[in-house]
């Protein structure tokens, strides 16, 4: 089988990508392949030089590319993709995976769950090492577009709540920038639930204030911006939390007070300080169950190795069994 690099979707020819994912990520009729013709090293050095310094967390950093001559090409302004490599810091478990566990878990956002997502897909250096590749969705026709992410719409920075900040409150809490900003409340709102709840039961223990953003739209007006950086995180350290922030502020259920993790009558409980209808919650919670068989095919058709692949699984069906009862 040749998947497609962003879909998954079997293409004829290896490394390329299907029509549709070719023109959403690039536009036209461009024949870019998930090839680059560089590799870590030349990564490690271009970061270095981009950002005038060399440091583990500089290392970290992801870099911009752009399209010249047919190729994915670093840049250091004008960059219409991010990359993201495999970590150089070392993390517990499948460190290799991290750029498919990514690339996966949006492709499942999108294509499964129906969330809006940024595009992506997965690239590989010159040596084979795999890279997580994201198109910008906060500039078009060459124009930046307003966009802000929940901590800075909570004037919540490192000088003013510390080294923690972005996790420095709720779900609840965040949502309240929903309320402040935009005119569709109801329906920012429900995607607003949907997406968290989306990052519960697929083990994003890293969904922080700055993963979340409102984007101005055309009409001058904000709405939820497309969801990035969505990945099973417990995939990588077993031990994390199994949220990045708290669900409420100041409201514990007895069920979590007596399980120490949440459940369906915690999300619930959410959508109803969110202002999201009872009968709206438990139809985002059911499609989880609904669509289990659809989540299976796309994992197994995934870049992810087999053991991540059944770790992954493990997870999702562990986090079902919670939102179940």
């Amino acid at each position: 089988m040749n998947p497609c690099p962003s879909c998954l979707k079997e293409v004829r020819q290896k490394d390329h990508f299907c029509p549709k994912c070719s023109k959403e990520l690039f536009g036209g009729d461009r024949k870019i392949k998930p090839l680059l013709d560089f590799d870590k090293q030349e990564y490690v050095s271009f970061q270095r030089e981009a950002s005038g310094s060399f440091s583990i967390s500089g290392v970290q950093d992801k870099i911009s590319l752009s399209i010249q001559e047919e190729r994915l090409t670093p840049t250091k302004t004008g960059g219409l993709y991010i990359l993201k490599p495999v970590p150089t810091l070392e993390v517990p478990q499948f460190q290799n995976d991290i750029p498919a566990n990514e690339h996966l878990t949006m492709q499942l956002a999108g294509q499964v769950f129906k969330i809006t997502t940024a595009s992506n897909c997965l690239v590989r250096f010159n040596n084979d090492e795999p890279a997580y590749l994201t198109k910008r969705f906060d500039v078009a026709d060459g124009v930046k577009i307003a966009q802000e992410d929940f901590c800075q719409l909570l004037n919540m920075t490192e000088e003013t709540h510390g080294q923690n900040y972005k996790y420095d409150s709720s779900y609840e809490q965040a949502a309240s920038v929903i309320k402040t900003y935009c005119s569709a409340v109801q329906i920012e709102s429900e995607k607003y639930f949907y997406l968290s709840l989306f990052c519960y039961l697929f083990s994003n223990g890293d969904a922080h204030l700055k993963n979340f953003s409102l984007q101005q739209t055309p009409y001058n007006d904000y709405i939820l911006a497309p969801a990035y950086d969505l990945i099973s995180t417990a995939v990588h350290f077993p031990d994390e939390a199994r949220t990045a922030l708290d669900l409420f502020e100041n409201y514990e259920s007895d069920s979590f007070k007596e399980n120490g993790f949440y459940k369906k009558i915690d999300f619930l409980k959410l959508a109803e300080f969110l202002g999201v209808k009872r009968n709206r919650a438990v139809s985002f919670i059911d499609r989880f169950f609904t669509r289990y068989e659809k989540t299976l095919a796309l994992v197994h058709r995934s870049f992810l190795s087999e053991e991540a692949k059944e770790r992954f699984l493990v997870l999702f069906d562990d986090r079902l069994n919670a939102i179940e009862s």
